[in-house]
């Protein structure tokens, strides 16, 4: 079993359900009220954590609408608009943070952020975050890597169009920077991404691989990847969250909504459980049913003496009686008393 820690008063590991983990991003459309009513519902739905981005379209990029700062790609979401627009318009204001942190506290989730630069790790700081998580497109950033590990608090780090060997490097270098607690997630780095891409079978080669924690950062529509990485050991599930989809935003079309995530939350826990572990015996809460298999039973009358035939004698339910293995060694023998129908036979009755 990899090793466990917590997040503020959550543990993560195999022996809990797996951490919900509702990412807010640009969903907010650049509106407090709304943000903290994302806040509200994701609570409600049952998440355990709320995320955010902190960053500003200046720590992110430059201002230029020239080669690949322009979007120019009729399969993207965001095919037309300048890297610096968009940054600017997904960008959750600094001075958002607190209530937004505050109103999660207040609710019962565990608020924390993705920075994108020194500048914004310094921030949260301030805000005392319990855990950072790195995105899959900063998770070669090497100084904020060495950045975010000083600060000795968790990390959850982003896998998407990575290499083995660029995953590998990364982890050194926050292992070697003071990050002690370390969960990967499988990301596939497409928005929205198939479910042909997302290779669910890579998180448990993630967690034996670097010995630790791995889960998933879901961009595929709806919930059915992310219930089935549970089967694959995922102790982590980020899912983009929103309103309402017909509301728009940045990441909406991939984003799913309250009663998605209710459902996520509940049977997430439900699958957790269900994996279990691996056990082939009559488990106590089946006992009762052990009445509903077959067995030998009279379904004639028998007199003293007379064989047992395929006519007096069947396999049937319920299963108080001989085993049916032993149908064929009784047939030919003899009853020692006389037998009503429906009598459970049993070795002292032959």
């Amino acid at each position: 079993m990899k090793k466990k820690f917590k997040i503020a008063d959550r543990i993560i590991g195999e022996d809990s359900s797996p951490f919900i983990i509702a990412e807010m991003s640009g969903n907010h459309n650049q509106s407090l009220e709304r943000a903290l009513e994302i806040v509200d519902a994701a609570a409600e739905a049952g998440a355990h954590g709320l995320k955010i981005q902190t960053y500003t379209a200046d720590t992110m990029t430059i201002k230029h609408d020239k080669g690949l700062f322009y979007i120019d790609d009729p399969n993207s979401l965001w095919n037309g608009r300048t890297l610096y627009d968009l940054y600017e318009e997904a960008h959750t204001p600094w001075d958002w943070h607190k209530p937004i942190f505050e109103r999660a506290r207040s609710k019962g989730m565990i608020p924390f952020s993705t920075p994108f630069d020194d500048s914004s790790v310094d921030f949260l700081e301030e805000l005392n975050v319990p855990v950072y998580k790195v995105a899959s497109f900063e998770n070669k950033d090497w100084p904020l890597l060495k950045k975010i590990a000083s600060t000795g608090k968790p990390v959850i780090m982003s896998t998407g169009a990575s290499t083995l060997s660029d995953i590998s490097e990364s982890v050194a270098v926050l292992r070697e920077n003071g990050c002690n607690d370390l969960v990967l997630l499988k990301c596939t780095s497409t928005y929205p991404a198939s479910a042909e891409n997302t290779n669910l079978k890579s998180i448990p080669y993630l967690a034996e691989i670097f010995d630790c924690n791995a889960g998933l950062s879901d961009h595929t529509r709806g919930i059915g990847a992310a219930l089935a990485s549970v089967s694959l050991g995922a102790t982590v599930i980020e899912k983009h969250f929103t309103l309402s989809r017909k509301d728009g935003g940045v990441d909406s079309d991939f984003s799913i909504e309250p009663h998605e995530l209710k459902s996520l939350v509940q049977e997430s826990e439900r699958a957790w459980k269900a994996v279990g572990q691996v056990k082939f015996d009559v488990l106590k809460a089946e006992k009762a049913s052990l009445q509903f298999k077959r067995s030998l039973y009279v379904v004639k009358d028998i007199k003293e003496g007379e064989k047992f035939t395929t006519e007096n004698i069947r396999v049937i339910r319920p299963g108080d009686g001989l085993p049916p293995k032993y149908y064929d060694k009784v047939l030919g023998k003899t009853a020692k008393e006389d037998l009503k129908r429906a009598t459970a036979l049993t070795w002292d009755l032959i």
